[in-house]
């Protein structure tokens, strides 16, 4: 069967590669958004018996992240299993199957059925989409892919509030079945497409089909020559580093992976990735898209006009995402974390004291017109910085053997965020008021001191010298690095490549200087240089 890789090479390939995972994360952002339309309904809550039940409308909506939570660990688990792009079609079916169910839902216990499917494919897609992408990009860009991939989940956001804007005059069942409908054609599209798309390199080499992962090095690296030094380079890191891992043992359960102190201090990488988006989501985003329309309204503008500015933040949002797509990469990891923080906690303050009870009677307008001001700028920051590194660097930093399973604790912490956050808004809201902004406005600044010292950065190194950076027993990010420099290897460039301006990388010669991985289980240190008899076994041909 034709393979898009058989034809398109370098860049080209990667960024199919990467519409194709931003073509699921679009789905990810629709599904998101398209109940809050649906919700608003008279005939949805007619048709499910909603219409004097705020708490299990609610609890529809709350159900699909309990989904996404036994979908991620789902899907992690057997991604790692059968390969990447098999795992996105059973994430897709699910997710067709769940959509399809909610389309034709005639009451609420099947549409909290269908809601549960849809989350269990979503969390498919959700574990083992950006580890794809990371896999399959090149170190210097992995950031620039990742961060397009949501931009199209904004879009999708952005898509399905429009939808429902359109259709709010319509009385009948159109007005919201056909925005959950909606979300069948990305599915289907991404379930007839992926499999013309190339398996993870890294999986291959995993499995033993060192072959096929050379034709796919060769198309992501040199322009379809197996011969390519980067191509060799990177063959000879993913194979030596799989073989210390595989020396360390098995695949560890999810439990091990959470507490079980091993060689590679995987638990440390859990607690980081699980921890990065928990602080995500208490950054204040989930508060802001709750209150948006509220601020707007009390600013003094009409119902309409209310709903309109809820839809441009949302167009401004996605376009502030494209910020990261240009700066990711270049800036790091994380100065884009500091400065989103920074710029993020001075709007939400800034949104407290101009929606203060007071100020609004007294000039309701021009504080209201203020405060929206600061809602637009929150949310563009957020779009420019955490929306997209607390889903990129999860997939950066995990060993291999693991990585969709990294993927999956990654979802885990997203749920719960989310999870504690809508909790906790509402009665925050109705009892200190316009001081939750300042509480969560101050969050931000409590997180870049957590993130100062415990997040390394991980941009402009590959998937392999990463495993490097994490082998430390040190948690905080200095001390770290006084433990590699120990160790006899620079931080910055823990393998040893000679890197050069286009982003190739070279073995450098560092005479008796080896980055060591984590000892095995003899008590020897590994390197990441194989020797000279196992570079003679690196296949260059289509004979292997």
């Amino acid at each position: 069967m034709w393979k898009i890789q058989d034809s398109v090479y370098g860049d080209k390939l990667v960024l199919a590669i990467n519409s194709a995972a931003g073509l699921s994360i679009f789905f990810f952002g629709y599904d998101q958004g398209v109940m809050s339309g649906v919700n608003i309904s008279p005939n949805y809550k007619q048709i499910m018996g909603l219409e004097d039940n705020e708490a299990l409308l609610g609890g529809v909506v709350a159900v699909y992240y309990a989904g996404t939570l036994i979908g991620a660990l789902l899907g992690g688990w057997i991604g790692d299993k059968i390969g990447r792009i098999r795992t996105v079609l059973v994430g897709c079916a699910f997710a067709c199957f769940g959509a399809a169910l909610q389309t034709g839902a005639q009451n609420v216990a099947w549409m909290i059925c269908s809601r549960i499917i849809t989350g269990i494919g979503t969390g498919h897609l959700n574990a083992i989409v950006p580890v794809w992408s990371a896999e399959t990009s090149h170190y210097t860009s992995r950031g620039m892919f990742i961060a397009m991939e949501f931009t199209l989940n904004i879009f999708g956001v952005v898509i399905a509030y429009w939808i429902a804007y359109g259709l709010r005059e319509e009385p009948g069942e159109m007005r919201w079945r056909f925005p959950i409908g909606f979300q069948l054609i990305p599915l289907i599209i991404l379930a007839l497409g992926i499999n013309f798309f190339p398996e993870s390199p890294r999986w291959l080499v995993k499995k033993d089909r060192v072959d096929e992962a050379i034709h796919i090095l060769a198309s992501l690296r040199g322009n379809g020559d197996r011969d390519h030094p980067a191509v060799h380079q990177e063959l000879q890191d993913i194979r030596e580093t799989l073989r210390i891992e595989e020396e360390q043992g098995g695949e560890p359960s999810y439990w091990n992976m959470l507490f079980k102190y091993d060689e590679f201090n995987i638990p440390r990488r859990v607690h980081l990735s699980i921890w990065l988006q928990i602080i995500q989501e208490l950054t204040g985003i989930g508060v802001i898209t709750v209150y948006a329309p509220e601020s707007f309204a009390n600013s003094g503008f009409s119902e309409r006009t209310s709903q309109l500015l809820s839809g441009f933040n949302n167009i401004s949002y996605m376009l502030c995402t494209l910020v990261a797509v240009v700066t990711l990469d270049k800036w790091g990891r994380r100065f884009t974390l500091f400065y989103g923080a920074v710029c993020q906690g001075i709007c939400l303050i800034l949104v407290a004291v101009l929606t203060k009870t007071e100020y609004l009677e007294w000039k309701p307008t021009e504080f209201g017109i203020a405060s929206a001001v600061f809602i637009f700028g929150y949310t563009g920051f957020f779009g420019a910085t955490w929306l997209t590194v607390p889903w990129l660097y999860p997939v950066e930093i995990y060993p291999l053997r693991v990585r969709a399973r990294g993927g999956a604790w990654s979802v885990v912490g997203w749920s719960i965020g989310n999870a504690v956050v809508m909790e906790i808004t509402p009665p925050l809201l109705a009892s200190i008021k316009w001081a939750t902004f300042i509480l969560f406005g101050a969050l931000n600044f409590v997180a870049i001191p957590i993130v100062w010292a415990l997040y390394p950065e991980t941009s402009g190194f590959t998937l392999e010298e990463l495993d490097v950076i994490f082998s430390t027993k040190s948690l905080l990010v200095w001390s770290a690095d006084k433990e590699l420099r120990a160790r006899g290897i620079d931080p910055n460039n823990p393998l040893g490549h000679k890197k050069n301006g286009d982003g190739s990388a070279e073995s450098a010669e560092r005479g008796d200087e080896k980055a060591q991985l984590p000892a095995t289980g003899n008590g020897t240190s590994s390197t990441s240089s194989a020797t000279p008899d196992e570079k003679k076994e690196v296949p260059t041909g289509g004979n292997e």
